[in-house]
């Protein structure tokens, strides 16, 4: 098994979202002895978002990373990301690196019936952690909402979410919420029946 374990948030070891995929990353190598793990810092090495250039790829050093980017997304075949919401959505970092991986004719493709995912049979494990408090089916919920449609457009139907929300009210709270996402990850039956 190959886990490609992303981290995106900005806080350093102060985030919410490093903890929580480094203990889904962990229960993840408990049941898995043989996986394999490549760790991508989205804020430490960020890919540069995207522009003229990276799309005519005129820029040998940006292309080869945009490349690698793409390579370490298609041989994972679990991916564990860590996607803090900065005012309503995910780091811009995050996104930038989402760029990187939705690319016609290698994760999608147009059809005469619309378009077709092809990365199909990863499962994606996202860490998700709030200042205040929103509900899935709010008008304020950008990011879950979000990664579930362009994993889905890319042909993964098996995302999971791991939430931490009101991290931001009290301390008391941020801690409460951080246990109970902890105790989700571990009390599952594996890692890969946490709730969606």
């Amino acid at each position: 098994m190959n886990i490609l374990h992303i981290d995106s948030s900005i806080l350093g070891e102060g985030s919410a979202t490093r903890a929580l995929t480094r203990g889904i990353v962990a229960r993840l190598q408990s049941e898995h002895r043989e996986a394999e793990v490549t760790y991508l810092d989205l804020a430490a090495e960020g890919l540069p978002h995207l522009s003229q250039s990276s799309l005519a790829r005129s820029d040998a050093a940006e292309s080869a990373r945009s490349s690698h980017a793409l390579e370490q997304f298609l041989a994972a075949d679990v991916l564990v990301i860590g996607a803090p919401i900065y005012n309503f959505s995910i780091p811009s970092q995050l996104k930038a690196w989402i760029d990187r991986i939705t690319v016609a004719g290698k994760t999608f493709r147009y059809t005469a019936n619309g378009p077709e995912g092809l990365a199909g049979g990863k499962e994606v494990i996202v860490a998700m952690a709030r200042g205040g408090l929103v509900g899935a089916d709010t008008r304020a919920e950008f990011g879950e909402s979000y990664l579930r449609f362009l994993f889905g457009f890319l042909g993964i139907t098996n995302v999971r979410f791991v939430h931490a929300q009101g991290l931001a009210i009290s301390p008391e709270h941020r801690a409460e919420s951080l246990k109970a996402a902890h105790e989700a990850i571990a009390s599952a039956p594996t890692v890969h029946a946490l709730a969606a």
